[in-house]
């Protein structure tokens, strides 16, 4: 008796695990049949090629086209899958994907943006198009040449001076709350040059012009309370071109992906240094 209700049970634990497999295959062959069915959003990406180790080649915009079905949202997503699925000659440069180390920074429908927060256009009968940086050298495809941008960088010491140095390495240097947030709006700045890349000035005196983006950085710790060294950075840019090209048309601001302001930094920079003389004909 025992043993034919042990049978019964077993013959429905069975047939139950066989339905739950039936119905699993049938969802699984419903959402393929469902997926098979969805028309494909073809969209097309005019990309900027030049390969300056290919002898003859020029500079053209190659075409490519994606099913968004099948891609990422962002523009990031769509450089990746041509890359890895169609062209693994495509050259750019991306890392973080988060909007936080700037590699990624190309000129996108006309803007300067990150790759990796753009959002694709939906309008499937409007091409994207993609170009590196404007107006610096091309290494190759999507690839600019950020030497001189981040010589300017380095040129304006961005790291904290002190008179003495005897605490240096110490974790001594207190800073009020007020003084701290002076610094909001201008340490998230993640060096990607979207800005000084968008100002009509620094593509006409990238040699002595040092742009929003480097301008920024150095108003950043002209007011750092901490530091000790303003006079002397402000006296690094008494020249007619360092600072005094900017012409505050706000390019630099309307452009910046992390919402910042390099035009007021710099206007900033200005009222400093116009004290910064006063102060110091009056000492004459």
């Amino acid at each position: 008796m025992y043993g034919t209700r042990r049978g019964t049970l077993r013959f429905l634990l069975i047939a139950s695990g066989c339905s739950m497999l039936g119905k699993s295959v049938a969802v699984r062959y419903a959402q393929t049949a469902a997926a098979a069915a969805v028309q494909p959003r073809i969209k097309k990406f005019q990309v900027y090629r030049w390969d300056p180790d290919t002898p003859g080649d020029k500079p053209r915009m190659q075409t490519y086209e994606i099913d968004l079905n099948l891609c990422g949202p962002m523009v990031l997503d769509a450089l990746i899958k041509i890359k890895n699925e169609m062209d693994s000659t495509l050259t750019f440069r991306r890392s973080c994907r988060e909007g936080i180390c700037g590699s990624c920074a190309m000129n996108i429908n006309g803007g300067n943006t990150l790759a990796c927060l753009d959002k694709i256009d939906s309008n499937l009968s409007k091409p994207t198009k993609i170009y590196p940086l404007p107006h610096m050298y091309v290494v190759k495809d999507l690839v600019p040449d950020m030497s001189n941008f981040y010589a300017q960088y380095k040129s304006i010491e961005p790291y904290l001076k002190k008179r003495d140095d005897s605490k240096e390495g110490k974790e001594q240097y207190l800073q009020s709350v007020e003084d701290r947030q002076k610094l909001d709006g201008l340490y998230e700045c993640i060096l990607c040059a979207c800005c000084s890349t968008s100002c009509p000035s620094y593509w006409w005196n990238a040699d002595k012009y040092l742009g929003p983006a480097v301008l920024m950085q150095a108003y950043r710790w002209m007011i750092d309370s901490r530091d000790e060294f303003t006079e002397e950075r402000l006296s690094k840019l008494q020249d007619p071109f360092s600072l005094y090209r900017c012409h505050t048309i706000m390019n630099c601001t309307r452009t910046c992906p992390k919402g910042l302001n390099p035009g007021k930094a710099i206007a900033e920079i200005k009222k400093m240094m116009a004290t910064y003389k006063e102060k110091k004909a009056a000492a004459v």
